[in-house]
């Protein structure tokens, strides 16, 4: 379905290249861009549908779902890849590149939706996300930074409801049923009680179908004000946008006040927060208000139950923390085709997709939309198909795996690629041999998108030392013995959308073609099954080892009803296995699962996998060394 028979053209904006390219932020601040209340009023949102954020930048608001809800959606593409080197491969530089393509070039109406990036990576090892070249979102700056504070409402939610916990055990040990009922259900001053908004969720779900505090028996104001939360079952960490080893584990309660109610715990990094993952898989608020109830932070030391935030009698003011983080962040890029910048959860760690609610809004609104997700196929992709569509009943109608030259050498046996350091001459030099032996890792990921029934097109993203024989190569390759439907070279980086025409030209055309699309496994399967069948079909693996503590853990969570959420592993992303030196397709391993946690408000359990982190650590040269800004223009230095 083209713009011109559907829906008015989104204007573009016409590329300036300069050669050489420049990098990636003097290409950003040199760009012209649209007012954002321009671009809105393009896509046919109406003024009192968006909050603008600066000149660049605003907020939509879900009610247009409801005024669009007969609109029929356009095509859904994934964007995803093979196992990257720790540079990454530019799946969400193809991502923007193949976007401009489709809207500034062959005039479909497309929207972009992507992840918002942590100040992690952003100032850590992998730098921005924004793109890069002449195919990236813009202002690059604002993107890369604080946005509109979605991160940091997620940050101040999640601490306080670990706040909260350990609040609730100290004020709990010190007093009696009667004490605590008198606090949390103090009578003004005409000697009437009420149970306040956060006391009615608890009653709820205690059954308890009283709206008097004074008509509760002795029984009931017992269950309803002690929670009796044991502290070594607690799940619920405190969090940070920032890599901070040293964080990792820490002790709490050293205070003077709190003597005796010390514990280990520790710090995630704030992607790896449920209350992110809850942001990217919900529907509308009524919905985000319900996931983070559910949210179980701990349980019960006499009854063995989960204590939710709801229990807490905090939920609310969580949601109300997020109310405006729930809307998507309207931007654009360089070429002026629309994005959707929603939620950023790691796909090593979480779900590793931007939000459901973005993509809906955006496939009413444009033809295409080509949102990515986290990583490789065996990770992001996995979870998005497993996870994401799962609940949003969105069908997927292609994918689009990105590879390089430079990925596949590595895992033919290639020299060590070390973020910082410059390229062994293997990778720069033409090597049919090296980059033979590694084709099997793309052979293997096109193999798992096949399995969910869906057209694969392979995006070449080409780099300047690739050799014609190389790209050739991988273009066999991925049709002749992949299953592939296309393979096309991209020059997006260096060109913009008009070096991805051809990649979205075949996009176009495998979007045509029939969809079987299917689950790799049903919910109602044991939760040990599950983690065995993507374990198996998905990395390849032999088969899954438990720790003691894994075991004790599913056991507790098939006891609890949470046997039927979806798996979310965290695994490392540089290896199909679970251990990172392992490159190509490794055999013969087996999965070590040392952990498994539930996030039961967004919805999955996610085993941790081997040595796998929540909490990143700084290298030894990050990022940050480059960046600085301009005294006398306050212009941004360094972001990439």
């Amino acid at each position: 379905m083209s713009s011109e028979t559907a829906r008015p053209a989104i204007r573009p904006i016409p590329l300036e290249r300069v050669s050489p390219v420049p990098s990636d932020i003097e290409i950003a601040q040199a760009a012209k861009m649209k007012p954002i209340g321009e671009l809105a009023a393009e896509l046919g949102l109406l003024p009192e549908e968006i909050e603008l954020y600066g000149p660049y930048k605003a907020k939509v608001k879900l009610e247009v779902l409801r005024r669009l809800q007969d609109v029929p959606d356009g095509q859904y593409i994934d964007v995803t890849a093979i196992t990257p080197t720790p540079l990454g491969e530019g799946k969400t530089t193809t991502t923007v590149g193949l976007s401009q393509a489709l809207g500034a070039h062959l005039g479909y109406r497309v929207f972009t939706c992507i992840r918002q990036p942590s100040q992690g990576p952003t100032f850590g090892i992998k730098g921005g996300a924004a793109g890069g070249g002449y195919s990236q979102v813009v202002p690059m700056e604002e993107f890369n930074l604080h946005l509109t504070g979605d991160i940091h409402a997620i940050t101040a939610a999640n601490n306080l409801l670990a706040a909260a916990i350990d609040a609730r055990i100290l004020h709990e040990a010190g007093a009696t049923d009667e004490q605590l009922f008198n606090r949390l259900c103090p009578p003004d001053k005409k000697g009437r009680r009420r149970f306040g908004v956060g006391l009615l969720g608890r009653l709820k779900k205690l059954g308890i179908d009283k709206t008097d505090p004074d008509a509760l028996t002795e029984e009931e104001r017992s269950r309803l004000v002690r929670l009796d939360i044991d502290p070594e079952s607690i799940t619920w960490r405190r969090v940070m946008d920032t890599s901070d080893r040293f964080l990792r584990g820490v002790t709490v309660g050293k205070g003077p006040e709190e003597t005796g109610f010390e514990r280990e715990t520790g710090f995630d990094i704030t992607v790896a927060s449920e209350l992110m993952a809850v942001l990217a898989l919900t529907s509308d608020l009524k919905d985000m208000r319900e996931r983070i109830g559910k949210m179980v932070v701990a349980l019960s030391r006499h009854s063995g139950e989960p204590i939710t935030a709801e229990d807490l009698g905090i939920a609310g003011a969580l949601t109300v923390l997020m109310k405006d983080a729930i809307k998507p962040n309207l931007m654009q890029t360089l070429e002026g085709t629309p994005v959707f910048v929603h939620a950023g959860p790691f796909a090593n760690i979480a779900h590793g997709n931007s939000s459901i609610i973005a993509d809906k809004i955006a496939l009413k609104l444009a033809d295409y939309v080509v949102t990515e997700s986290g990583f490789g196929a065996d990770i992001g992709m996995e979870k998005f198909f497993d996870i994401k569509c799962r609940y949003s009943g969105l069908l997927p109608s292609v994918v689009v795996m990105v590879a390089t030259v430079r990925a596949l050498k590595m895992h033919g046996g290639g020299p060590k690629v070390v973020a910082g350091r410059p390229l062994d001459s293997a990778y720069t030099d033409e090597n049919l041999d090296l980059l033979q032996k590694g084709l099997p890792n793309l052979l293997h990921h096109i193999g798992i998108a096949r399995k969910f029934g869906i057209p694969v097109v392979v995006a070449i993203n080409r780099f300047a030392t690739d050799t014609p024989a190389e790209l050739d190569m991988i273009r066999k390759a991925a049709m002749e013995q992949g299953g592939a439907v296309d393979a096309v070279v991209s020059n997006h980086w260096e060109l913009g959308g008009e070096g991805a025409v051809e990649l979205a030209k075949a996009v176009v055309k495998a979007a045509q073609q029939p969809r079987s699309f299917k689950f790799l496994y049903p919910l109602e399967m044991p939760i040990k099954e599950k983690i065995e069948t993507i374990a198996r079909e998905v990395y390849g693996a032999d088969g899954v080892d438990y720790s003691a503590e894994a075991d004790a853990q599913i056991e507790n969570y098939t006891r609890l009803g949470f046997d039927r959420l979806p798996i979310c592993m965290a695994k490392t992303h540089l290896s199909l296995s679970a251990d990172a030196a392992l490159k190509g397709v490794p055999k013969g391993f087996r999965l070590p699962v040392r952990e498994v946690r539930a996030s039961v408000g967004a919805g999955f359990l996610y085993p941790l996998v081997g040595k796998m982190s929540t909490m990143p650590g700084l290298p030894t040269r990050p990022a940050f060394f480059d960046i600085d800004i301009d005294l006398e223009t306050e212009r941004i230095l360094g972001l990439s």
